[in-house]
């Protein structure tokens, strides 16, 4: 992998690992549905931009009901439950919850997609549930869950059908063009959310605003470009393990941006997450039977 590759890489990755901390910050003056709402009419308006100069191609009608589904489970579910954990979850520990999201997407590929797990791919799955019951134990304060682990682990497995059921587009349009086409989709769900939203803004701390603003231009749009841009240029599964860096980075930026630092319980549950994780998907698939159109 280039030096060209592994910039934007890393770019992709410190934009979407600051995006945990970006959605507290934002918190702190637009409530969690106008906080998405606002996020993604920025972040679509980017992408109008880059689009128009791309000259990326408009979907074809018979996918337009699978794109405005994706962008209901994938964009609109996704952020505005999102929004709502991080209002008692910590960012590290949402960062952390969210990257057990492909124990669900395993899950779903099995039921769905034909694939097949051995006996360590299950077992990798149940220790990715375990690390999520720690998180949520280790933020609920004491031997209590949180409620708002609850809200992400929601966003989780909305976005793990996100994944699931947008392969089917891949054989069509580009990763950019799903991104693209199924972002706009999804903010256009949203738009029953604007009552309220211009009060908000006049009422909002600047620095919150800005914070939005950050999300839509930042992890919003420009790091999926510099995503795709690494996937045009070395392998997807090379490119895709580099996420699991992000709790990590994730962590680090809120204790940075926010002075926040999630709890022990939540940091062990993490680590036992992720090693599920990997678990399941370098050593417990089997090949797949059938597939999903």
């Amino acid at each position: 992998m280039d030096l060209t590759t592994l910039s934007a890489l890393a770019f992709t990755l410190v934009l979407w690992a600051s995006a945990f901390a970006g959605i507290r910050a934002g918190l702190e003056g637009y409530g969690p549905a106008h906080l998405a709402l606002l996020r993604f009419l920025v972040a679509s308006s980017t992408l109008v931009v880059y689009a128009a100069l791309a000259r990326v191609r408009p979907p074809r009608r018979a996918d337009l009901g699978r794109i405005a589904l994706l962008g209901f489970l994938g964009i609109t579910v996704y952020h505005v439950a999102l929004n709502y954990g991080e209002l008692t979850v910590s960012a590290g520990a949402a960062s952390l919850l969210i990257a057990s999201g492909p124990i669900f997407t395993a899950l779903l590929a099995v039921f769905f997609l034909g694939e097949r797990l051995t006996p360590l791919g299950w077992a990798g799955i149940g220790l990715g549930f375990a690390g999520v019951a720690l998180i949520a134990l280790g933020e609920g304060g004491g031997l209590r869950f949180s409620p708002g682990a609850f809200w992400i682990v929601l966003a989780a497995f909305s976005t793990s059908l996100y994944f699931v059921f947008q392969k089917p587009l891949h054989r069509r349009y580009t990763p950019l063009e799903v991104t693209a086409y199924t972002l706009w989709a999804g903010t256009l769900w949203m738009l029953p959310l604007l009552p309220g939203l211009p009060a908000e803004l006049v009422a909002a701390p600047p620095a919150a605003t800005w914070s939005v603003v950050y999300l839509g231009v930042g992890p919003g749009a420009l790091a999926y470009v510099a995503w795709t841009f690494a996937l045009s240029r070395a392998p997807a599964s090379r490119v895709t393990s580099f996420l699991y860096l992000s709790p990590a980075l994730a962590i680090v930026i809120a204790w940075l941006w926010l002075g926040e630092w999630p709890s022990l319980l939540a940091v062990v549950g993490g680590a036992v997450a992720i090693v599920g994780v990997l678990v399941t998907q370098y050593a417990g698939r089997a090949p797949a039977s059938r597939g999903i159109s």
